[in-house]
């Protein structure tokens, strides 16, 4: 395991991204997608509309981690989706009409997860704008790095070689 100042060792609060995360952008767009169609399931329980808001908040850092490797060649760490949202705007200044999004949705990695003594409360309306902001997110990244969701197959590895 990796220590925080990135050595071997037995560090148990480790930073860094893990050995075996994807170094293809497209592997990343894939798996945005994949939350984002899992939040379009869930809108239609309202027991699940916090878990809606963050198969949301997931697709958002995945589209922007998969946008910055593609541009940067360069896996990001972190789940905090104003600073993603920032270092995407250093590449193309059109990031900036998505950082209120990441602002906004940046507390459901946490708080849609668990419980809390002051619960998160979304209605339909509030799931639902959710999805079509995310989308929109995800179709803005999708063009630009020409990413086709439909086209796409997950390369498959060996057992042996994971």
């Amino acid at each position: 395991m990796l220590t925080g100042s990135g050595k071997r060792g037995a560090c148990c609060m480790a930073r860094g991204y893990r050995d075996s995360d994807s170094r293809r952008y497209f592997d990343w767009l894939y798996y945005a997608a994949i939350d984002l169609r899992a939040a379009k399931l869930l809108l239609d329980d309202d027991r699940c509309f916090n878990l809606v808001a963050f198969h949301c908040q997931q697709c958002a850092e995945k589209a922007f981690k998969g946008y910055l490797l593609w541009r940067r060649h360069r896996l990001y760490d972190g789940h905090n989706l104003p600073w993603l949202c920032k270092q995407a705007m250093a590449e193309d200044s059109h990031f900036e009409d998505r950082l209120q999004l990441a602002s906004d949705i940046n507390h459901y990695y946490i708080e849609a997860r668990y419980p809390a003594d002051f619960l998160l409360q979304l209605d339909s309306e509030s799931a639902t704008d959710l999805i079509v902001q995310t989308s929109d997110l995800l179709t803005f990244v999708d063009g630009l790095v020409k990413f086709d969701f439909q086209s796409y197959r997950q390369k498959k590895i060996p057992p042996g070689q994971r």
